[in-house]
Order: structure tokens, then C-alpha cells, then sequence
């Protein structure tokens, strides 16, 4: 059967029709509750990064250590062949010292400026790493190169998130010693 053009047009209703009682309506607030599924890769590395560990995926065709994880190889085109353990510590890539905080405020004079960086992770692949904060050192005395180690969150405060990682810290390299 072929629908006309008019039988799919509807009823248009006026506001007197709503004051004369002739639409019904309801005042309905609902409680509606809201899930975020993360998917297989980057849920498994938010579990682990609240036991303290800092995981990613690998493919064995291309041989690479992916940090964030993937649950497929970009450059393979095909799932990635399981998890490994990286360590909690890393070269800077490249950083900046920001004057403005997250909600793109300029901060308050004498404030400590924020400091984003790209952290290449010890274990991943090159280039393969996380955007995190530098903390314990002067903004200004940063370095490309500057290794650094992950400062976690106490246990019982870890959720789950990028953010049980406070900050990462500068690793102090003893001095070398000098002959006499």
C-alpha cells in the first residue's frame, strides 16, 4: 500500500487545545543515572593504574609497545595481542609552562604555573607515552630529556583515573664522585 502524502502529515494542535484540556501532559522529572563504558583497552589501563601499575597493549606483527593502550594496531589494522607492564618512569618529550589553569584562567600572581608534559614512558615504545604534570622542581629549571618518575596517590585515594598519578617528579641522578 502506497502512503499518501496526507496520511503522514498528523494533527496540529493550538494552544487553546492544551487549555481546553485536550492534550495531555505531565510535569515528569525523571532519574535518569549514567554509565561511561571506557572499552576494553583503556579500561583495563584505568584498573591497573589504580594498583598502581601503568599498562599498555602490544602487536606482535609490528612489534610495538603502545602507551595509551589500543585494542587495535593502527598500523597493523588488526586487535592487539594482549598487555604488559611498563614502568612508572620516563623521558620528557616536550613540555610548557602554562600561566593559565584548566578552566583557562590566568592564574594568581605568585601561584606556581602549570606544567604539562609529554612523558615518553620506559618500556613503551618511542614516542608511545602520557600527558601528565612535572611537579618538584621549578617550572623554569625543565629540560627536554629530563627524566622523570611517577608520584602516585596513596592506595585507599586511587580511583581509577589518570589522576592517581599526582604528578611526575624529577629523578635526581647522584653526582659523580670526584677523584682526589
Amino acid at each position: 500500500m502506497e502512503l499518501k502524502k496526507e496520511m503522514l502529515r498528523g494533527t496540529q494542535l493550538s494552544e487553546s487545545d492544551f487549555r481546553a484540556g485536550k492534550v495531555i501532559t505531565t510535569d515528569w522529572k525523571p532519574e535518569l543515572h549514567y554509565a561511561w563504558d571506557n572499552g576494553v583497552g583503556i579500561g583495563y589501563y584505568l584498573a591497573q593504574l589504580k594498583a598502581g601499575k601503568i599498562t599498555a597493549s602490544f602487536c606482535n606483527k609490528c612489534n610495538r609497545i603502545m602507551l595509551p593502550p589500543r585494542a587495535f594496531c593502527e598500523l597493523c589494522f588488526k586487535p592487539t595481542d594482549g598487555w604488559v607492564d611498563v614502568l612508572d618512569t620516563g623521558t620528557i618529550n616536550t613540555f610548557s609552562v602554562s600561566l593559565v589553569d584548566w578552566a583557562a584562567r590566568r592564574i594568581k600572581k605568585g601561584e606556581r604555573p602549570h606544567t604539562p608534559a609529554v612523558i615518553e614512558i620506559d618500556g613503551a615504545s618511542p614516542g608511545h607515552g602520557m600527558l601528565h604534570l612535572i611537579g618538584e622542581i621549578d617550572p623554569y629549571e625543565i629540560k627536554i630529556g629530563m627524566r622523570v618518575k611517577a608520584v602516585w596517590k596513596k592506595p585507599e585515594e586511587r580511583t581509577g583515573s589518570i589522576t592517581d598519578i599526582l604528578y611526575f617528579k624529577p629523578i635526581r641522578e647522584p653526582k659523580a664522585s670526584r677523584k682526589k
